[in-house]
C-alpha cells in the first residue's frame, strides 16, 4: 500500500495534484492545507473520501475506489495554540477514514494530521497528537492504523518517538529534509506513525511550490 502526504503551502501546490498522483501510483492522498472548498473531487486515479469542514485551509484524503471501499470517517477538533486563537481558528487538525480492503477483506484507519504551527510548545503538539489519536480510534478499535502528515516537529524528535510509542504507535521518519524555504530552513516536519502497520520505508519525493516536500509511505497492515 502506497500512501502519499502532501502540505499544499495554503492551497499554492493544488494544482500539482494530478502529477503527483499518475507519477507516484499512490492508493491514498493525504493533504494539508488545502483549500476545502476548492478541492476536486478527484486526484488522478483518486476519489476525494472527505475534507474537514470548519477551517478554511484544511484537511482531505483522497482513495482508489477500484480497490478500498470508504466505510466511515472523523474530523477530530483538538485543543488550540495561541496562533489558533490569535489568528486563523483550526478546529480539526486530524481527519479519519475506515477503509475497507476489497479484495482482503479487512479494514484499516489512515489520518491525515496537521500538528499545530511551531509558535505552540512541543508540549501542546504532543497534547494535540495524543488526542486526535484517541479520537481516531473510536473509528475502528483495535484495527491497524496509519497517520501520515505535517507534524510540525523539527527538534526533540525523540521525545516525539518515546511520546509516540507511550501510546501504540511507532513513528518513522523520512529519508531527507520534508522541509525548506529560502534554502536556509530545513527540516524533518512530515511523517509517519503507524500501529497494526509495518512501515517499508518513507520517502522523500521531489519540491514542488509548497515550502514542504512530499512523502511517499510503503506500508501493510500486520
Amino acid at each position: 500500500m502506497r500512501i502519499i502526504s502532501y502540505n499544499l503551502r495554503k492551497h499554492r501546490a493544488a494544482h500539482e495534484l494530478d502529477d503527483l498522483v499518475d507519477a507516484h501510483d499512490p492508493d491514498v492522498l493525504c493533504l494539508q492545507e488545502g483549500d476545502t472548498a476548492s478541492l476536486p473531487e478527484r486526484a488522478g486515479g483518486l476519489v476525494l473520501a472527505h475534507t474537514t469542514q470548519r477551517n478554511r485551509l484544511g484537511l482531505a484524503i483522497y482513495y482508489r475506489e477500484s480497490a478500498y471501499r470508504l466505510v466511515d470517517m472523523a474530523a477530530v477538533a483538538v485543543k488550540k495554540s495561541l496562533h489558533d486563537h490569535v489568528l486563523r481558528p483550526a478546529h480539526e487538525r486530524l481527519l479519519g477514514v475506515r477503509l475497507r480492503d476489497i479484495d482482503a477483506g479487512r479494514d484499516f484507519l489512515v489520518a491525515s494530521l496537521h500538528a499545530a504551527p511551531l509558535t505552540a510548545r512541543n508540549a501542546l503538539r504532543r497534547d494535540q497528537i495524543r488526542a486526535a489519536l484517541s479520537e481516531l480510534s473510536e473509528l475502528g478499535w483495535g484495527l491497524p492504523q496509519l497517520i501520515v502528515g505535517d507534524f510540525n516537529y523539527p527538534v526533540f524528535k525523540e521525545r516525539l518517538s518515546e511520546h509516540m510509542r507511550d501510546v501504540g504507535y511507532e513513528l518513522v521518519m523520512s529519508d531527507q529534509h520534508t522541509y525548506t524555504r529560502y534554502r536556509v530552513f530545513r527540516g524533518f516536519y512530515d511523517f509517519a506513525a503507524a500501529s497494526g502497520f509495518v512501515v517499508e520505508s518513507v520517502r522523500t519525493l521531489p519540491q514542488g511550490e509548497s515550502d514542504h516536500l512530499p512523502i511517499l509511505v510503503t506500508a501493510s497492515p500486520r
